[in-house]
């Protein structure tokens, strides 16, 4: 099992947790004293009161959580953010509000999750010319709808 080391901010007062025993990620809950209300369209960096330490060889993937995406709209800017193992800056959370009717934030409110990950670092090889697939250069659709 890997250790995340947390270092808890003074503006925080919820660490992150696990809400069931087969959760993957864990949620993170906005360090604000104030609501915030996102017009549409609008985007925010969201604190969350934390800064963590990963162990060599991981990284921290901050992704939207899925009942605010469906039910209100409100999603990450950058889809699944990656936290390196080197950051030690606050964790904050770039939200966005993709929906038609304003957001209001509440403090202490979840709103992303963090995923620990395993990272695999490539070794990269130059070559003039890659092997063959019956793919190809198609993509985007080029599989078909179904």
């Amino acid at each position: 099992m890997t250790v995340l080391k947390i270092e808890r901010l003074p503006h925080n007062k919820n660490l992150p947790e696990y809400k069931t025993d087969g959760a993957a990620g864990m949620d993170l809950c906005a360090a604000i004293e104030e609501p915030l209300t996102l017009k549409p369209l609008e985007r925010v960096l969201v604190p969350t009161g934390i800064k963590i330490e990963l162990e060599q060889g991981y990284e921290a993937q901050i992704r939207p959580r899925s009942g605010l995406a469906i039910k209100h709209g409100i999603t990450l800017i950058n889809c699944v953010g990656t936290i390196d193992e080197d950051y030690r800056g606050e964790v904050c959370v770039p939200v966005v509000n993709v929906s038609k009717d304003a957001y209001t934030i509440l403090p202490d409110e979840r709103i992303a999750q963090m995923v620990i990950a395993k990272v695999e670092r490539a070794d990269i090889e130059v070559t003039v010319e890659l092997s063959e697939t019956v793919r190809g250069e198609g993509g985007f659709g080029s599989t078909g709808r179904n």
